[in-house]
C-alpha cells in the first residue's frame, strides 16, 4: 500500500481496530505507539505524531521533541495481537520552524544516507544483502542480579543435560551435535514452520530453516537476498516474529551471541553483493573465487575497517564470548573460498554472475541492523575508493583452517577485537570512513560510543560466578 486511501480501504475490508506504529531506538529495539484505526488521517501523514526522542537514546532532554511519520508501505497485519491490528514502521523527523526534516541519527535514515552515498559515488546503485538468523529456543530461563546473588539458568528439554530429568522424553542432543537434527530430537520443527509462516506474512522470504550445531535448542533461518534497507526492516521483523512466536508457544527465544558456555554461538552472517543498472559488479570468471577486482577492493575495505566495524556489528559484551576459536566463529582477519574459519567467506556454491557474492561472518544479531549494514557498506565503498587489495595486506586468501595454526603462525596475522572495549577503541581511532557524506553524523558516533562504554562498564563491575571458583579460597 502506498496511499492513505489504500490503507483506509484495507482497514475497512479487514475490520482493523488499531494501528500500531514501530520505531527503532538507538540500540536497535522496536518501540511502539498505538492509535484507534479511525484516527489515521491526512494531517497525521503530513505533521506526524510527537514523541520524546530522549527516551530512544538519541537526543538530550532539552531538545528531544520529535515526530514520526507513518510509512504506509510497511503496513502488515500483526499476528500476535488479540484485536485486529495493522502495524507499520515510522520515520523520525526533527521539528524545524518551517518544516520537519529527517532526523539524521535515526537508523533508517542512516541506512538511506549510506545508499545515497553509494549512488552518488557511481560505483553501484543497489546493495543486495542476505542475513542468516541464528538463535536459541529454550523451555525456560531464570536470571537474577543482586548484591548477594548472580545467576542464570536455562531449561532445554532436547538438551543432553535434561536426560536425567525424572520425566525426560528420552530424545536428547549431545553438546554441539545438533546440526540438522531430525525429530524427535528436534523439538522445535513445528515452531520454526510457524515462524516462517509469519515471516512470509511480513514479506520476509525464507530460503530454509534447520536445527543448528548447538544441541540445546540452537536454530537457524536463512532468508532470500534483497535490497539493504528492506532487509534491515526485515531483520527487525524477524527478531520480533521469532521472539513472539516462541512466547505464544510456551518457549523463550534469544538471539544472544553466546547464551551457553561450551556450545556454538549465534552469529548473523551477512551475504552481500553490489549491482549497477541491474547487473552484478562482483563477478569475474577469472578472478579468485569468481570475484571481480571491485569485489576484492570491497573486501579490502571491510578487512581494513573490520575492527572498528565490530563496534556496530558486534556491539555487546556477549559478542566476544562467541568470537572464539573452535566454534566456526571467525577470529582472524582474512578472506578465503569456502573457508568458515575466515572473517570473509566466498561461498563455493554461488557460481552464477547473479549469485556471486561473499559473506561477512563476524556480525551477530545484537546489532542495530541499520547501523551495521550501513557501516558495512561504507567500509566496502572506502575499499573501492582507495583500491585496497586485501592480498597486499596479508589478509589472504587463507585456504586452510585458521583454527589449527600454531601460536607462532597466529602471531603473524591480524585478529578481531577480543572484547567490546577493544572494539570501542578501534572505532574511536577509525571512524572517518563512516562520516563520508555525513552518513554517520559525528554526534551519532559519539552517542554510540558512550552507550557501549556504559554497557561494558556495567558488566565489568559485576562479580562473575566463575571468580568464586577461581579466587574464593585464596
Amino acid at each position: 500500500m502506498k496511499t492513505l486511501s489504500e490503507v483506509k480501504k484495507f482497514i475497512k475490508d479487514h475490520h482493523v481496530r488499531f494501528i500500531d506504529f514501530k520505531m527503532i531506538d538507538l540500540k536497535g529495539r522496536w518501540k511502539h505507539l498505538t492509535i484507534p484505526a479511525e484516527n489515521l488521517d491526512a494531517d497525521m501523514m503530513k505533521y506526524g505524531i510527537g514523541f520524546d526522542g530522549s527516551n530512544y537514546g538519541y537526543a538530550e532532554v532539552k531538545k528531544s521533541d520529535m515526530v514520526f511519520i507513518p510509512d504506509l508501505s510497511s503496513a502488515v497485519l500483526d499476528p500476535f495481537t488479540e484485536e485486529i491490528t495493522l502495524t507499520m514502521l515510522g520515520d523520525v523527523m526533527v521539528i524545524e520552524e518551517k518544516e520537519n526534516l529527517p532526523f539524521n541519527q535515526y537508523p533508517r535514515n542512516v541506512a538511506r544516507a549510506a545508499l545515497a552515498y553509494m549512488k552518488k559515488s557511481k560505483v553501484a546503485d543497489e546493495m543486495i544483502i542476505g542475513p542468516e538468523y541464528e538463535f536459541h529456543v529454550f523451555d525456560g530461563i531464570s536470571r537474577k542480579i543482586s548484591p548477594n546473588e548472580c545467576f542464570y539458568r536455562l531449561e532445554s528439554e532436547e538438551s543432553y543435560w535434561s536426560s536425567g530429568n525424572e520425566y525426560s522424553h528420552g530424545y536428547h542432543n549431545q553438546f554441539n551435535t545438533g546440526y540438522h537434527a531430525d525429530i524427535p530430537n528436534d523439538d522445535t520443527f513445528d515452531l520454526r514452520n510457524e515462524i516462517c509462516k509469519h515471516l512470509d506474512e511480513f514479506g520476509v522470504k525464507v530460503k530454509y530453516h534447520h536445527h543448528e550445531v548447538g544441541g540445546s535448542g540452537q536454530l537457524e533461518i536463512e532468508v532470500a537476498l534483497g535490497e539493504m534497507l528492506k532487509l534491515a526492516d526485515d531483520t527487525m521483523a524477524a527478531k520480533y516474529i521469532i521472539k513472539n512466536t516462541a512466547k505464544l508457544n510456551g518457549y523463550t527465544a534469544t538471539l544472544m551471541p553466546k547464551p551457553i558456555y561450551g556450545e556454538a554461538g549465534n552469529g548473523m552472517h551477512v551475504h552481500m553483493l553490489l549491482k549497477k543498472n541491474g547487473k552484478p559488479i562482483f563477478y569475474d570468471e577469472k578472478g579468485y573465487g569468481g570475484l571481480s577486482k571491485t569485489a576484492m577492493y570491497f573486501i579490502g575495505g571491510l578487512l581494513k575497517h573490520v575492527k572498528a566495524l565490530c563496534a556496530f556489528t558486534n556491539p555487546s559484551t556477549n559478542s566476544y564470548k562467541r568470537l572464539l576459536p573452535g566454534f566456526e566463529a571467525p577470529v582472524t582477519i582474512g578472506y578465503a573460498l569456502a573457508n568458515r574459519s575466515s572473517v570473509i567467506r566466498i561461498p563455493s556454491y554461488a557460481k552464477s554472475p547473479e549469485a556471486k557474492r561473499f559473506e561477512l561472518r563476524s556480525p551477530d544479531a545484537t546489532c542495530n541492523p541499520y547501523f551495521a549494514y550501513a557501516a558495512i557498506l561504507m567500509a566496502g565503498l572506502d575499499g573501492i575508493k582507495n583500491k585496497i587489495d586485501p592480498k597486499e595486506y596479508n589478509w589472504g586468501p587463507f585456504d586452510f583452517n585458521l583454527f589449527e595454526l600454531s601460536d607462532e603462525e597466529k602471531a603473524q596475522l591480524e585478529h578481531l577485537p577480543r572484547s567490546l572495549e577493544e572494539a570501542i577503541v578501534a572505532l574511536e581511532e577509525d571512524h572517518a570512513f563512516l562520516m563520508e557524506g555525513n552518513v554517520f553524523p559525528k554526534e551519532l558516533i559519539h552517542t554510540w560510543i558512550q552507550a557501549l562504554k556504559k554497557d561494558a562498564a556495567y558488566v565489568k563491575n559485576i562479580p562473575h560466578p566463575a571468580e568464586f571458583d577461581l579466587y574464593y579460597d585464596l
